[in-house]
């Protein structure tokens, strides 16, 4: 199973949505979980992690890891070429290593090269920024090009970012 996780934000609370997949290629998610999150921390910039990792760890209360092949989140594994730990890899620190983690964002970091591939998908001349933990990086990207989709975010992605926007 492939479990993709997204959070939203309100004042001081959020609402996180994972959705579980079979397959890279699947249309639509097999099962959408749903966790709303009071009290949330306040943005703290170079700290992001401080704000959305507790929302994901919400996700992960509902989930059997053991059946998890991979986990992508909505941001970056590594923020920068000297390998500065983002979101992705405080994901896969948490859960002790036992899930690889892919991270895609719609922009990238300032001075990010080494550790990011950019994955044009559709028509678009935007590329999503792939950084990838527990698995190499160039499957990563290959598994998010291959994600069901015309456009430059895969379907199951856009989906899940309209879920947790919805009241």
């Amino acid at each position: 199973m492939i479990l993709a996780i997204d959070v939203h934000y309100k004042e001081t609370t959020a609402k996180a949505v994972g959705a579980l997949l079979q397959n890279w290629d699947d249309a639509v998610a097999q099962q959408h979980i749903i966790k709303y999150i009071d009290a949330v921390e306040e943005y703290v910039p170079g700290s992001f992690y401080k704000r959305e990792l507790p929302c994901i760890l919400e996700i992960f209360k509902s989930v059997d890891l053991h059946s998890l092949n991979y986990i992508i989140i909505d941001g970056f594994v590594v923020l920068d070429d000297s390998g500065k730990p983002g979101l992705g890899a405080y994901v896969y620190e948490s859960i002790q290593s036992q899930v690889p983690v892919i991270g895609v964002a719609k922009t990238n970091f300032h001075q990010n090269e080494q550790h990011v591939i950019q994955v044009l998908r559709g028509d678009s001349a935007k590329p999503l920024y792939v950084t990838a933990i527990g698995t190499d990086l160039p499957v990563a990207a290959e598994h998010i090009k291959s994600m069901h989709g015309e456009f430059r975010l895969p379907t199951v992605l856009k989906e899940m970012d309209r879920i947790t926007k919805e009241s």
